[in-house]
């Protein structure tokens, strides 16, 4: 048998590293077996690999467009729809209008609307997204440029002078949008 002071046997005076920290820090804090971090002191928890694969998803640029494109169709269909209930040339036709007709314009107008503020949505969130992950940075001036961009891109269709207010136009826009949010 082993006597208390053989050098191959435990001493009581010995520390159980594993047990220790099971009583302080407790099983559910491990990280894995071999680094134990208590939270108070870590600072933050670990994401499994499904939360870092939903997270990269709901941050990446095709999320964030597509995204932007329904929610952009969404409100433009809703000013399309009031648009179209206040028009104030819908009863002045010569031939007498059903709900058909009025059912009608109110179609083309919602979708009307809702494709314009979906194409200009998308092109926004593209824009701002690659500028920001051009930049690795996410401040007022990635909005700025965006819709600098974007405004200048719509403007262009009516010619140069038009893109270059347009763009100036968006610009400040995103910029007074973007300062109110951020605030």
């Amino acid at each position: 048998m082993d006597s208390p002071n053989d050098e191959n046997s435990p001493k009581s005076t010995d520390i159980d590293f594993d047990e220790l920290a099971r009583i302080l820090i407790g099983p559910s804090k491990r990280i894995s077996d071999r680094i134990i971090l208590p939270i108070n002191i870590a600072g933050h928890q670990f994401k499994s690999k499904e939360e870092l694969r939903v997270e990269a998803v709901f941050e990446s640029c095709t999320f964030k467009t597509v995204t932007s494109c329904a929610v952009g169709f969404a409100f433009g269909a809703f000013m399309g729809l009031i648009s179209a209930s206040m028009d104030p040339q819908v009863g002045i036709t010569p031939e007498k209008q059903t709900v058909r007709m009025i059912m009608q314009d109110f179609k083309v107008k919602t979708m009307s609307y809702g494709k314009n503020f979906a194409m200009i949505g998308a092109v926004f969130a593209a824009i701002e997204c690659n500028i920001e992950s051009h930049r690795g940075k996410s401040d007022w001036k990635n909005g700025t440029m965006a819709g600098g961009i974007t405004g200048g891109l719509l403007g262009l269709r009516a010619g140069v002078k038009a893109g270059v207010i347009g763009a100036a136009g968006f610009a400040a826009f995103s910029t007074i949008i973007d300062y109110y949010m951020r605030s």
